[in-house]
């Protein structure tokens, strides 16, 4: 979405920031300087963090547009994953099994088993993920961003999306304690009245990036996935109502983001503690992920302003920050109906396949790609949702990604 991922350099953002997020289970590895980018990947820059999320969201929007992602591009995907089905952020030797103290991680685990699942032919890796995320599943019904950890509401949605994708029913896939995911996701929705009336929560007693959580948490909600197109129209309007149901706190959660939206046409990142210049920044990542929020809610005349923000305003922000950024801005295209060829002058799906391997020439007879369904009904699947560390945010000023959602260190 923006599309939201959580990692050792998003954490010491979240501190800087004053977000107080609490860490993970298990800490993520430092990043390390490679002098080339592995065969295969997406984007030039240190995939430590952020590997298996940006390729997994670059196959996506491929898949999205009618394209068939390059063979060694799916291969390097599918080598990301271990033994127990779990996908790490990154892992440098795939050749080997992975070491028992490797972080594993839910959000970059649910985001490939969307990619794989929609592009078929991978129903034994997208088998063991679902078995690893059901694995991990928290006794309140949600998932955190490392297993063990407390839940949240960015993790819990994309795993949902996951579990969609793959052709499970969410709202049947319980804790041993008899929860559900959208049991949890309840647990982050705030009332109406007061500060973030009607938004969801990163967690209760941590907050995060509200408009991240709450656009990765509106999808979760629909049991959708980073893939949507327009729902019905909301009849209720942009009118925070007092709801205990899941549909109702969607409903509430699309609203917030609406009103915010309302002014300028795009959210903000704060400054960082210390900045010189206190002024917030545009945060196109979760600008992004609002129009796939709002559409998929039935709030499409609410998505136009910030769509139409986006189209004016974001060609650079994708350029220099890599596939993610491409990506996310091609499934709000894709969501709010607009040709992510032409988007605002600029052709987001060349610029995206620029960032690596090219991707198949179809067959002259075979035209099964440029046929996409809808993935409400595949189940393709978030919200992206997605979380970038603190010098990428200093430097681009973007608040690309930043929640539960691995959206760190997107570059070209």
């Amino acid at each position: 979405m923006s599309i939201v991922r959580r990692s050792a350099a998003a954490l010491a953002a979240s501190a800087v920031l004053g977000l107080g997020i609490t860490s993970p289970a298990a800490a993520a590895p430092s990043p390390t300087p490679s002098a080339a980018a592995p065969s295969g990947l997406y984007g030039t820059g240190d995939p430590t963090y952020d590997g298996v999320w940006r390729q997994s969201l670059a196959l996506l929007a491929q898949d999205t547009v009618g394209l068939k992602p390059a063979a060694k591009a799916v291969d390097w995907l599918t080598g990301q994953q271990c033994d127990s089905g779990a996908f790490p952020s990154y892992r440098a030797v795939a050749a080997t099994p992975c070491d028992a103290k490797l972080p594993l991680d839910s959000n970059a685990t649910a985001a490939a088993v969307q990619a794989l699942a929609a592009l078929g032919g991978q129903d034994a890796a997208v088998k063991k993920s679902v078995g690893w995320l059901k694995s991990v599943q928290n006794a309140d019904g949600g998932w955190g961003y490392n297993p063990g950890g407390a839940s949240d509401a960015n993790s819990t949605s994309i795993v949902i999306g996951a579990l969609a994708a793959a052709g499970e029913k969410p709202d049947e896939v319980k804790s041993k304690g008899g929860r559900t995911p959208y049991d949890a996701l309840l647990t982050f929705a705030k009332p109406c009245g007061g500060k973030d009336g009607g938004a969801f929560v990163y967690q209760p007693k941590q907050p995060g990036i509200v408009a991240d959580s709450t656009a990765a948490a509106v999808l979760g909600a629909h049991g959708k996935g980073l893939v949507v197109t327009a729902g019905a129209q909301d009849a209720k309007g942009t009118v925070c109502e007092k709801s205990t149901t899941v549909e109702g706190a969607a409903h509430n959660g699309a609203v917030y983001l609406a009103t915010a939206l309302a002014r300028t046409g795009h959210l903000d990142t704060p400054p960082m503690a210390g900045a010189a210049d206190p002024t917030p920044k545009p945060d196109f990542g979760n600008t992004a992920d609002a129009v796939v929020a709002l559409s998929a809610q039935g709030l499409g005349d609410q998505a136009k302003k910030p769509l139409e923000w986006l189209e004016r305003n974001s060609a650079a922000w994708a350029k220099e920050s890599g596939p993610a950024a491409y990506a996310q801005l091609i499934l709000a295209a894709h969501a709010a109906g607009a040709d992510p060829k032409s988007f605002g002058g600029t052709d987001l799906v060349a610029g995206l396949n620029a960032t690596g391997p090219a991707p198949e020439k179809p067959a002259a007879a075979d035209t099964s790609q440029t046929e996409k369904k809808d993935s409400s009904d595949s189940g393709s699947g978030v919200g992206v949702w997605w979380i970038v560390g603190a010098f990428f945010v200093a430097s681009v000023g973007a608040g690309f990604l930043f929640s539960g959602r691995r959206k760190n260190q997107q570059q070209p």
